[in-house]
């Protein structure tokens, strides 16, 4: 079975590091895939043996997802878009696939639709038509108005043969975040959180005993990193890592060197998820990623949902973990030095939080959806 991933990420990479581990699976299942990133490269992410296309890379203007920046930094062009689009389209094309995925779209990237568009319209053209899936994460960004979901509702109806909800449906249901007609029901399959499987302790134990401090992929979290930077001094009996995401990761370091806080400072590691095994908390924001790798590796964690923006869906998933043992949630507003350390402390001190307890299948899972729905496929 050939299958063709198309997604693109525009702020953090958490997008594309669920896709890559979507890939894997089909890929350890003996199918061929094909991943057509549209967001910047992000090498800090594992992609070995998968197949990746470049396309010309987007980023969104700061939380400004309407605003879609160029390789070069000036605003994306009609011509920059259209290159992007023939590259999507010739990859299609090439690979012939039999299993067509879209990551969040039609339910965001709203702003590329022109493209998801011409890639769903060309696909109904191959002289065997694929079959046509939309992968999403737990929580999305809740519709600002009616007729958004109504018409994710009308291209999901025209084009779509199902949409993999990557959650276990015991904890979240897409209900807690979209509002989901009648139609869109029977097109949803549940498969199950998807993650790498739990990473397990780190070769050289690597993070014992600190408090870890992350912010994703990408270029965000400076306020986070500023106010982890202070608390580290009001905790002078803990060591305090912060690791440093995003492509200037080593320019924001030598920036955040300035305030001779005693943590260390460093960009974002590969093998951070083996870290989280030993430290003695994490202070995150609460991406999808994130948290399952907190829920993995059960580490006592702090949660600052990102909110800039408006966003919601980060808030939405940290207050769904917020009764495990050991899940403290700080509000952007209330986020202080003083308020940070005490999260830490309470997340610390609470009974420990077995790892697991959730599907994490989600991958294999989403493998077998796709071949049993491709097996009738026109």
């Amino acid at each position: 079975m050939k299958v063709l991933i198309a997604v693109t990420h525009l702020l953090g990479t958490g997008h594309l590091s669920r896709v890559l581990t979507l890939a894997r699976a089909f890929i350890a299942a003996g199918h061929r895939v094909q991943v057509v990133s549209g967001g910047f490269p992000a090498p800090q992410l594992n992609a070995d043996g998968v197949e990746l296309i470049q396309l010309p890379p987007l980023r969104s203007d700061g939380v400004n997802f309407t605003r879609l920046m160029a390789e070069d930094g000036a605003l994306a062009d009609e011509a920059y878009l259209a290159r992007r689009q023939s590259a999507l389209c010739a990859a299609l094309q090439g690979m012939q696939p039999d299993v067509l995925l879209t990551e969040l779209y039609p339910f965001g990237r709203r702003s590329l639709r022109k493209e998801f568009r011409a890639l769903l319209e060309a696909a109904r053209t191959l002289h065997r038509r694929p079959v046509i899936l939309s992968s999403i994460r737990d929580i999305l960004a809740p519709p600002s108005k009616p007729e958004k979901a109504e018409k994710a509702d009308a291209v999901i109806a025209q084009y779509y043969d199902a949409v993999l909800v990557h959650s276990d449906p015991a904890a979240t249901r897409l209900e807690a975040s979209w509002p989901v007609s009648g139609m869109l029901a029977e097109k949803l399959r549940y498969t199950g959180y998807v993650a790498p499987p739990a990473a397990g302790p780190h070769p050289e134990q690597a993070g014992t005993g600190e408090v870890l401090v992350s912010a994703g992929g990408g270029s965000v979290g400076t306020s986070l990193y500023r106010t982890a930077l202070e608390a580290a001094k009001l905790m002078p009996e803990t060591a305090w890592r912060l690791l440093v995401g995003g492509s200037d990761a080593r320019a924001r370091i030598a920036e955040f060197s300035s305030t001779c806080s005693p943590a260390l400072l460093e960009p974002a590691r590969k093998d951070f998820r083996q870290m989280l095994s030993h430290a003695a908390a994490s202070v995150s924001m609460c991406g999808y990623n994130t948290a399952l790798d907190l829920l993995q590796a059960g580490t006592p964690a702090v949660l600052i949902p990102f909110d800039a923006g408006n966003e919601t869906e980060q808030g939405l998933r940290a207050d769904s973990l917020a009764p495990l043992n050991g899940i403290e949630i700080v509000k952007t507003a209330g986020l202080t030095p003083e308020a940070l350390c005490a999260a830490v402390k309470a997340a610390m001190q609470a009974p420990p939080r077995p790892a697991g307890g959730f599907r994490f299948d989600g991958a294999a899972r989403s493998v077998e959806i796709a071949a049993e729905l491709a097996g009738g496929r026109e």
